[in-house]
């Protein structure tokens, strides 16, 4: 597998990444099919006889590109990552039409599995920019990744209120070039991001922010993410976009933040509630709707951190453990702690001899990976 090539298939005119998709499948590699001829172009679904032509003299001319490209990403720090990589985003490479590949600036970590996007209006009010950090700030602390488009408004304050946290994360999507700044108000915002996460786009280098550009932006959103929560959009938003794709074309959970009848900018997430988005007002909403990981993918492990009194042992009433390999004694001691009884903190700590902080801390985490379900205030059951 070479970059080269997914990369040629890229900066190819005329060849989105549906025909990118068909192409390789048919022809068994993109080696193959950054090299195929007219003929071969001819045959495929969406091509035919009459634009092979110019599609076989387009994917040449790429291939004079390539290294031009490459060098300029490396004095941009930009990493291009192809499709067939094993760092290409496991949920993005799910969605119907994944980019062939992905520039990214900054580092993408494996827990950015575990995703929700926050979008919204460029013109928000001082409610929906309060919202999108005091969510963005929740998401993080629970240990997730925050996704946003690094547009004014409500995507500034979601980027904005992850970082809040210590440890955390939020990736940026771009509708432009890495090397582009747009907005240009956001460049020591975007500086902070490479730091605590990563600017990512499937544009090459160069390319300008384009209107048409940021719909097919919004896919890459919703495609990396396992949820989307909207906070204030206008019915002709943006935002909306990236919720009906994620609903529609990538199966994923979409949430809305009610807000004031009067307000105009409330009008995209009444819609999108009246139409079966998850009316949303605060963190449970969010953690109840996501549901477990998807099929195959896992969470790197919980961290540990020193408590007194932790004991190593678990508590002697307990049946034997049936909760993933992957999770820690404590986490397996709270799963054994819990059936399908309602039970709340207290209850936990009790049974498991683990502190307040402790057991809310791995609570989160299990809730995350679908494995318990808050019922009532601070109450949880074992699904």
């Amino acid at each position: 597998m070479s970059v080269r090539d997914w990369l040629q298939l890229a900066l190819t005119e005329g060849i989105g990444p549906i025909l990118t998709s068909r192409l390789v499948a048919a022809v068994g590699s993109a080696n193959a099919a950054a090299h195929a001829d007219r003929r071969m172009l001819a045959n495929i679904e969406g091509i035919g006889s009459a634009r092979a032509s110019s599609l076989a003299d387009a994917l040449r001319k790429a291939g004079d590109l390539v290294d031009a490209e490459l060098d300029r990403c490396a004095v941009a720090d930009v990493q291009v990552i192809a499709l067939e990589q094993e760092d290409y985003p496991a949920l993005l490479k799910a969605i119907p039409d994944p980019p062939p590949v992905v520039y990214v600036k900054g580092t993408l970590e494996a827990r950015d599995l575990n995703a929700v996007a926050i979008v919204g209006s460029r013109t928000c009010s001082h409610y929906g920019r309060e919202q999108a950090e005091r969510f963005a700030g929740l998401l993080a602390a629970s240990g997730m990744t925050v996704v946003s488009g690094g547009a004014r408004g409500i995507d500034s304050s979601a980027h904005r209120g992850a970082m809040q946290h210590p440890k955390g994360r939020t990736i940026a999507v771009l509708g432009c070039g890495l090397d582009i700044v747009y907005p240009p108000e956001n460049e020591s915002l975007f500086g902070q991001i490479v730091e605590r996460g990563a600017l990512l786009s499937e544009f090459p280098l160069g390319t300008p922010p384009a209107r048409e550009n940021f719909p097919r932006r919004n896919r890459l959103i919703s495609g990396l993410s396992r949820g989307v929560l909207v906070i204030e959009a206008d019915l002709a938003s943006g935002a909306l976009i990236t919720a009906r794709q994620a609903v529609d074309d990538h199966g994923r959970p979409v949430f809305a933040l009610p807000g004031r009848v009067d307000n105009s900018l409330s009008a995209g997430p009444h819609a999108l509630i009246r139409d079966g988005a998850v009316l949303t007002t605060g963190m449970a909403d969010i953690l109840d709707g996501l549901g477990p990981l998807p099929v195959g993918a896992t969470l790197p492990a919980a961290e540990e951190p020193e408590v007194e009194g932790d004991s190593e042992s678990p508590a002697e009433s307990s049946p034997p453990p049936r909760a993933p390999v992957e999770l820690s004694d404590r986490q397996r001691r709270i799963l054994d702690g819990l059936g399908s009884d309602p039970t709340d903190v207290d209850g936990v700590m009790a049974r498991t001899d683990l502190t307040a902080q402790v057991v809310l801390q791995e609570l989160t985490v299990l809730s995350l990976r679908g494995l318990v379900r808050r019922v009532d205030g601070q109450s949880y059951v074992r699904r």
